[in-house]
């Protein structure tokens, strides 16, 4: 048995002993052909394990329905889903109802913090360097981030999800109204994310006191977006 055929059973084993239920019958039914092809020629020779990548992950939609995801990489601070999406399952058999409920499902799981990255089958199969470099270059942007922002406040990622969305200096009371919590907590956390460089204070034009908090490059490319 080769190296990977062994870390491709290991790697079931483990995750089928921690299931139960639908989850785990799940797994045993959804892992076929494609998925493990995709481990096989994309996955294994990107990164040489298997660690934090997790097969038919159960996710709800947004009718609170569950979902099973091919996969999800998982590190701490973000979640990378990863779908197979064969031409007769996903083009030919697919009607206009089934086809929307895909698009809000999509929609949905990206405004809960899932960033969805989609290979076909004919790629995974014929095209596999291809999908190595879109791959890697997916990952490159949240690994070298994520390498640079431990450890982390719970309250860092809200924080400069608001300030990105105002696109804009953010005021202290403006975060404090936002987050239901006082001016003085507030002011703690935005000079921590300073000293991490990734807001800037922002000075009145006369005198020395902060009156905005400006999201900084490095903020924006910190990963937690």
């Amino acid at each position: 048995m080769s190296d990977f055929e062994q870390a491709h059973q290991a790697f079931i084993d483990y995750h089928l002993s921690k299931r139960k239920g639908e989850r785990k019958n799940r797994l045993e039914r959804g892992h076929n052909h494609a998925e493990k092809l995709f481990i096989k020629n994309v996955w294994w020779k990107l990164k040489g394990h298997l660690d934090q990548l997790h097969p038919e992950f159960e996710v709800v939609d947004w009718r609170g329905w569950p979902y099973f995801a091919d996969f999800v990489y998982s590190p701490k601070l973000w979640r990378i889903l990863i779908e197979i999406k064969g031409f007769r399952t996903h083009v030919e058999e697919m009607d206009r109802e089934k086809y929307s409920n895909e698009l809000k499902r999509e929609a949905f799981l990206y405004g809960m913090g899932y960033h969805i990255v989609s290979f076909s089958y004919d790629d995974v199969a014929n095209r596999p360097d291809l999908c190595i470099f879109l791959l890697r270059t997916i990952l490159a942007r949240f690994e070298t981030a994520n390498a640079n922002i431990k450890p982390i406040h719970f309250a860092d990622k809200e924080i400069i999800r608001f300030a990105a969305f105002l696109a804009r200096p953010v005021k202290p009371i403006e975060m404090a109204r936002y987050f239901s919590i006082d001016h003085r907590t507030v002011i703690r956390h935005l000079q921590r994310l300073c000293k991490k460089g990734w807001l800037h204070p922002v000075i009145q034009e006369k005198g020395q006191r902060v009156t905005r908090y400006k999201l900084t490059k490095e903020g924006l490319e910190s990963g937690l977006l």
